[in-house]
């Protein structure tokens, strides 16, 4: 069988997989009633045993309260995962963790889907370790309403909510400790949980921030990801989303005769194979005929939604790991760096874990070192970082791709750890 015909097959798959309907899968229990979505965010409003994974005794889908960014109740869904270990004093520690894109469609819940634990980087070294892990579906994915796909506040409640909620299952006998963590619109998302955590759950004890391959600029992101397949899925992803949202007319901004494109794709999940196979084919359509029309992050309201989800410095006190692609042509290495290099000036306990590959090789590379510092973190070990003390320039330079070069501030970070460096002798970045 040649590659076209491969092709023709994983793509008959995903089209022949939608036809069951959303309630049909999810058996009414990822819709509430209108009755049930208010009360106090973080509380329960079922939850249902399933299946676990090795290493923990028991595993639910869950159906909880939150809040959205204008302060209303909604319900979201997400699963908890209990390890087998016994319980210390002062109960469990908690994961909250974030997972990467998997669509803005309700049916893109990562808790409906077959691979749901294994895109939990880092889950068997965490349960070996004895922590719950709670992971959140993000609201209008399972749960009802349309998805905010990288709206910060919106995803980075339902990220704190869910460790909330976890407490309030029997036998996680979770405690008031507990750390957040993401990979790549879950890395954003747990910068957003951490950065909100305090004043939005002041009864939860953060510990950790760990974030993989994070949008941390949010207009650089946008930008940079206009050459790319993949980068031009997400940014559809957005585009689709946002204009829901926030009924924001696409007229003048996407190409007329790729319009139906957009509706189409945003329609289709980002779980499996077959489904990226079916967005990377429709998604040609736009190299044909055109994508944006317009520069979206010159535009009102575009512009503002970009800066004002994108993270800013996160909580004084409080660690933080990111990890990041060095070849990444989505969450640019560049980005990533200027990000880190502001929270090393905030005197922040920063450790920085490059990762040989892209933004695919990402998530998983960065699973184990993850699972580790977060354990060392709630043990109580000191906070290492990599906020070196040696002081040196970085200045702008000659980039070999679209990114957009590192503005020229003041590193502390040794050379071993720069997510990205310019050389100071060929003015050319060096992006590993």
């Amino acid at each position: 069988m040649n590659f076209h015909r491969i092709a023709r097959a994983a793509l008959a798959a995903v089209i022949l997989s939608g036809i069951s309907t959303f309630s049909a899968r999810a058996d009414g229990f990822y819709t509430p009633a209108a009755s049930e979505v208010a009360g106090r965010p973080g509380t329960l409003i079922r939850a249902q045993k399933f299946t676990p994974p090795p290493g923990a005794s028991a595993a639910y889908r869950v159906l909880y309260r939150s809040t959205n960014g204008a302060g209303k109740p909604i319900a979201v869904s997400g699963m908890v995962v209990v390890p087998d270990k016994a319980v210390p004093q002062g109960g469990r520690k908690v994961v909250s963790w974030a997972h990467a894109t998997s669509g803005v469609a309700r049916q893109c819940a990562r808790s409906l889907h077959p691979s749901l634990f294994t895109t939990i980087y880092g889950l068997p070294d965490l349960l070996a370790q004895g922590i719950v892990v709670a992971a959140t579906d993000y609201p209008g994915l399972g749960g009802p309403g349309v998805h905010p796909y990288l709206i910060g506040v919106d995803q980075g409640n339902s990220v704190i909510d869910i460790a909330r909620a976890a407490r309030a299952l029997p036998d996680a006998q979770a405690g008031s400790e507990f750390a957040v963590a993401g990979y790549s619109q879950g890395g954003q998302a747990a910068l957003y949980a951490g950065i909100l955590a305090k004043g939005y759950a002041p009864e939860l004890d953060l510990v950790a921030i760990a974030a993989a391959a994070p949008p941390t600029d949010l207009k650089a992101l946008i930008r940079a990801t206009q050459d790319d397949p993949v980068g031009r899925v997400f940014a559809t992803y957005a585009i689709a989303s946002w204009s829901r949202l926030y009924d924001i007319p696409l007229d003048g901004v996407i190409t007329k005769s790729v319009r139906l494109v957009v509706d189409n794709m945003a329609g289709v999940c980002n779980i499996d194979s077959a489904q990226s196979l079916r967005l990377l084919f429709t998604e040609q359509a736009f190299e044909r005929e055109g994508f944006l029309q317009r520069d979206v992050t010159a535009m009102s309201p575009w512009k503002e939604l970009l800066a004002k989800n994108s993270p800013g410095p996160t909580p004084k006190g409080v660690p933080v790991f990111i990890a990041q692609g060095m070849s990444d042509r989505i969450v640019r290495p560049a980005v990533t760096q200027n990000y880190v290099e502001k929270l090393c000036a905030r005197g922040t306990h920063l450790t920085l874990v490059p990762v040989r590959g892209g933004h695919v090789e990402t998530g998983p590379g960065a699973g184990k070192p993850m699972a580790a510092w977060l354990a060392d973190r709630f043990a109580g070990k000191a906070a290492p970082s990599d906020c070196g003390a040696a002081q040196v320039q970085i200045r702008k330079g000659r980039s070999t791709t679209s990114a957009p070069p590192v503005k020229a501030v003041q590193s502390t970070i040794p050379l071993e750890k720069r997510f990205y460096v310019v050389d100071a002798q060929n003015d050319v970045d060096q992006e590993g």
